[in-house]
């Protein structure tokens, strides 16, 4: 393969591998979030606890965090055909990958709510604040920077998913990792996508550790 075809490939490659990390983390978080919220407002200590509910939803959640994702892959497909149309390419990548990350962030949101100090939250309940209120008023202000490092987090780890996807027929960089790279015995290429793949997560991590850093109220406050 010539250097411009390969340089063609890999543009291509990159820009599927972040339509598929945003895209897929985009839909995980609108599902993860409320997710996450409800497993908070449901716990036994929580704002409208409600036991039995909380233990499925989640036995439900943990159950799909358990199922490895190239398995999940595999799985998922006939899902993936019938809302994509196809199980080949980046989109068919964004089913999976949105089934296999909902249920990580819905964990990731629960465990940021769950460090908020109980005090904040017991005098806002004392002010007359609803448990909505306190919910969105409250705890997702008082949580932010956690939410925000732990998205650094999901999306550095969505994009190690769509790497996977590369051996089923998914896009992106993987797909080049192991089509050009595995398959003809190209260590070079294995190289480069593994060298641009760590880059992209540096990126993410980086970013969201700042963003993270600003938002927090603590070290506004001390500046």
């Amino acid at each position: 393969m010539q250097l411009t075809e390969m340089l063609s490939l890999i543009v291509k490659g990159f820009w599927e591998t972040l339509y598929m990390t945003l895209g897929s983390t985009l839909v995980a978080y609108a599902i993860g979030l409320p997710l996450g919220l409800l497993l908070i407002l449901t716990d036994p200590q929580g704002l409208r606890p409600m036991p039995v509910f909380n233990r499925v939803l989640g036995v439900i959640i943990n159950l799909l965090r358990s199922v490895p994702f190239i398995i999940l892959l595999v799985w998922v497909m006939p899902v993936t055909r019938a809302i994509m149309g196809t199980t080949i390419g980046s989109k068919a990548t964004l089913s999976p990958l949105t089934i296999a990350a909902a249920p990580f962030i819905a964990r990731m949101v629960e465990s940021s709510a769950r460090e908020v100090d109980r005090g904040v939250i017991e005098a806002a309940l004392s002010m007359g604040a609803s448990p909505s209120q306190v919910l969105l008023k409250v705890i997702l202000p008082e949580a932010k920077p956690s939410l925000i490092t732990g998205a650094a987090i999901a999306v550095t780890t969505i994009l190690g998913y769509s790497a996977m996807a590369g051996i089923v027929g998914g896009g992106g960089l993987g797909a080049i990792a192991i089509n050009y790279g595995y398959y003809r015995s190209n260590s070079q290429v294995m190289l480069i996508m593994v060298i641009l793949l760590v880059l992209i997560v540096q990126i993410f991590q980086e970013a969201g550790s700042r963003i993270a850093h600003k938002s927090d109220r603590r070290v506004r406050e001390q500046n």
